[in-house]
């Protein structure tokens, strides 16, 4: 698969070519269930022929049906483009289909999609991770050559690293979230999937900037960084030992021998522990619940999607909303309604946005004596199907992603390893506020490490 660097490179008619070869290659390997829709109404760049890329189904493309893979948004049309949809058209490339992913993006294996699930492109035995299942599996099965995917507590990050990609999570308030649908508005991000650090930042370039159509669009001139990638660059690294020492034999081993690695290159490495690991997954849960809770109480029948036939309003509400979500976005919509009731709201919700505080504070302790914070991004390998069926196990599966976006820290996922059976292993990056510069440098300067 050429990289998007090289694709930026061709002419209209090479790129008209290659699309037609893409897609007899998607129809080929249909049972990955990378893709739930592909090149319908394909908005074409004012130019010609964009460079496709795969867009999750949770990000509004014009005159394309967009269903967050849930059974209650079947037949919604998007009537306007996202705004990071825009952005690409003007620059080149064209949404080329779009991807699979857990139903509203509640999920980390891609397996609550309404459309069935989707298969890890290494072993189609295990998960490809979730909710951006359909766009990693889609760049690593090298089923497209980039993917737009949506990052709430590691959703770009932890798929790409089960599949063997790259996934770059921006800083909160980056990239515009006007066209994405909401699951919980503080913690959502846009970010790119891609094969290399290097498009990581070219696509992150594209779609980044203040966006006024977003309230929480960061006022902040962007400074291009793919121009200024430097793999020279050292850094103090801060390595997060504890976490490193709660994940599996292999993953520490791969993880290990990339930091003496980097240590060899000229980078100063240190190690601190987080105190406090075991809220960041209680205070995620219960901060994204409560604000899904909110966000998707518009799904009621009325406006949107699906209405089921009743006698009543209150009948056509609850029908409605019970036939049309599946179980596991039931079980976060009833959690976060809980989180917010009366009498649960300061023991619960109140007390989350102070441990979130206190997570956020300690990232910052550690960027007073360091540039860069080293991590796994999963504990282990992609697990088999079935593996994660207890939801308890699922979420605390999250640990090593969710603390990043509390935070709303930039961080980015890249292949470091592989283990016996040939599946990916990735560590995980995380830089200051705003400061992607610094994480695709550190990324870059890895990957070559890694790649020799």
């Amino acid at each position: 698969m050429i990289t998007l660097e090289e694709a930026l490179k061709l002419s209209s008619e090479d790129i008209k070519n290659f699309k037609k070869e893409l897609a007899v290659k998607i129809n080929k390997n249909k049972e990955i269930g990378a893709y739930i829709e592909q090149f319908t109404n394909e908005p074409i760049n004012e130019s010609g022929d964009g460079v496709p890329i795969a867009i999750k189904d949770n990000i509004q493309v014009k005159n394309w049906s967009i269903t967050c893979a849930s059974k209650i948004l079947q037949g919604y049309v998007a009537p306007y483009n996202a705004t990071v949809i825009d952005k690409i058209l003007k620059s080149g490339l064209s949404p080329f289909g779009r991807t699979n992913m857990d139903e509203f993006a509640m999920g980390n294996t891609t397996e609550s999609s309404f459309y069935g699930k989707t298969l890890n492109p290494l072993d189609c035995s295990r998960v490809p991770g979730g909710s951006s299942g359909g766009s990693a599996a889609a760049v690593g099965a090298g089923l497209a050559i980039a993917a737009l995917g949506s990052d709430t507590g590691g959703s770009v990050r932890q798929p790409a690293a089960l599949c063997g990609c790259v996934g770059f999570k921006p800083s909160y308030g980056r990239v515009s979230r006007y066209g994405l649908a909401a699951y919980s508005s503080s913690l959502d991000q846009i970010g790119p999937i891609t094969q290399n650090v290097k498009d990581a930042a070219i696509l992150y370039d594209i779609i980044a900037g203040y966006d006024p159509k977003d309230s929480t669009s960061a006022n902040l001139e962007h400074i291009s960084t793919s121009d200024k990638l430097n793999s020279d660059k050292k850094f103090t690294i801060c390595v997060i030992e504890n976490y490193l020492k709660e994940a599996d034999e292999d993953t520490q081993k791969a993880l290990n021998l990339s930091i003496n690695k980097l240590k060899e290159a000229g980078h100063n490495i240190v190690y601190r522990n987080f105190v406090n690991s075991k809220y960041d997954v209680a205070t995620y849960y219960i901060i994204a619940t409560a604000e899904a809770s909110a966000n998707l109480s518009r799904y009621d029948g009325v406006r949107y999607g699906n209405r089921a036939d009743c006698d009543s309003l209150s009948d056509m509400y609850i029908k409605t909303r019970s036939d049309g979500f599946g179980d596991e976005v039931k079980r976060r919509i009833l959690l976060g309604a809980f989180v917010l009731s009366s009498g649960y709201y300061d023991a619960y919700y109140v007390k989350a946005q102070k441990a979130r505080a206190y997570i956020k504070k300690e990232y910052e302790d550690i960027f007073k004596t360091a540039d860069l914070v080293y991590l796994p991004v999963t504990p282990k390998v992609a697990p088999k199907f079935g593996d994660l069926c207890d939801p308890l196990t699922s979420y605390l599966s999250d640990i090593y992603t969710i603390g990043v976006n509390l935070a709303g820290l930039p961080a980015i996922s890249l292949p470091v390893g592989k283990n016996a059976d040939n599946l990916s292993i990735s560590a995980q990056i995380v830089g200051k506020a705003y400061d992607e510069q610094s994480v695709l440098d550190g990324a870059y300067s890895l990957e070559k490490i890694i790649r020799g």
